[in-house]
């Protein structure tokens, strides 16, 4: 992606700027779906709470050598609080995070990493998110074809949360005793749980229905589905860190399940992603929007003053 660039959703213009190779969302202009004149008011909204911080924290043990945890905690344990306020600038500044980034100047901002933008996203609007997903991958498909690269969007979403998942699950899960073979074991079970609720059936499940294709259940996932298992392997990842039983994991995401079968009629033998219908694709956001907004419902958890 070049320095900067411009998304426009829903007629709000986000900018998106690479630092490091890697993409940064402007959360200043996400923020400005829900208000325009104070978009900063609901940033530091969303960073005052438990589930954020949670997030936030996690993603910056995972890419962060430089991290702070002891500050980190500290922030975790006020979490919650009506007297607790924590912005972007306090947060950078005393955590060394680099998930978000302020700017100064005429085209500064908040910016953040695509992982924690989307998460900001699905906060402010599941809809919302969905939306600019949708137009995020129309530009780097157009980028692909400029620059002729083997970039495949539906996959780098599948790894968005991944590795947030499965090193809560080494942390929390795993004893230190076990073989990697028994190590797989529980990586798979806890996959397994997601794919359950997901798709209706095991890793394995699928590949005995489906001995003639190659890879596993997952590549085969719709666009839609791999933005909602992106989602779940947050939320998993943060209730694994809060110590829930898997059964009561299961529980929570049961009712996804069968929202998105009942919704979507989602075919899960072959993408529709590159399908350019204009019908189509209109008829797919549709039945999109309202599968996400049922299965996210949970997951979305403002903090009150």
């Amino acid at each position: 992606m070049s320095k900067s660039n411009k998304l426009t959703v829903q007629k709000i213009d986000i900018s998106v700027s690479s630092v490091n190779n890697e993409d940064y969302f402007s959360l200043t202009d996400i923020a400005k779906y829900r208000n325009r004149s104070e978009p900063f008011s609901i940033i530091n909204n969303w960073m005052r709470g438990r589930t954020t911080l949670a997030f936030l924290g996690l993603w910056e043990v995972l890419n962060n050598v430089a991290f702070k945890p002891l500050e980190f905690e500290r922030f975790k344990s006020e979490a919650g609080h009506n007297y607790f306020v924590l912005s972007p600038q306090k947060w950078i500044e005393k955590t060394n995070a680099i998930g978000i980034i302020s700017k100064s100047g005429r085209y500064g901002g908040t910016f953040a990493h695509k992982d924690i933008a989307f998460e900001f996203a699905s906060w402010i609007s599941p809809e919302f998110k969905l939306y600019l997903i949708t137009e995020f991958q129309r530009l780097k498909n157009d980028e692909m074809v400029r620059l002729n690269l083997n970039w495949n969007f539906q996959r780098t979403l599948a790894k968005v949360n991944y590795r947030i998942h499965t090193d809560a699950i080494k942390e929390k899960i795993i004893p230190l005793e076990l073989t990697k073979e028994q190590s797989a074991v529980i990586y798979a079970n806890e996959a397994d749980l997601l794919n359950v609720a997901l798709f209706g059936k095991t890793a394995q499940q699928w590949k005995n229905e489906n001995r003639n294709l190659e890879g596993n259940i997952r590549d085969y996932a719709t666009l839609e589905q791999l933005v909602v298992l992106s989602n779940m392997e947050s939320m998993n990842s943060v209730m694994i860190h809060q110590g829930l039983a898997q059964k009561a994991i299961a529980f929570s995401f049961r009712p996804s399940a069968s929202s998105l079968s009942a919704i979507c009629r989602v075919d899960n033998s072959a993408s529709a992603v590159n399908n350019n219908s204009a019908s189509v694709i209109w008829s797919r956001r549709f039945c999109f929007s309202r599968a996400f907004i049922s299965l996210c419902v949970f997951t979305v958890i403002p903090v009150h003053s």
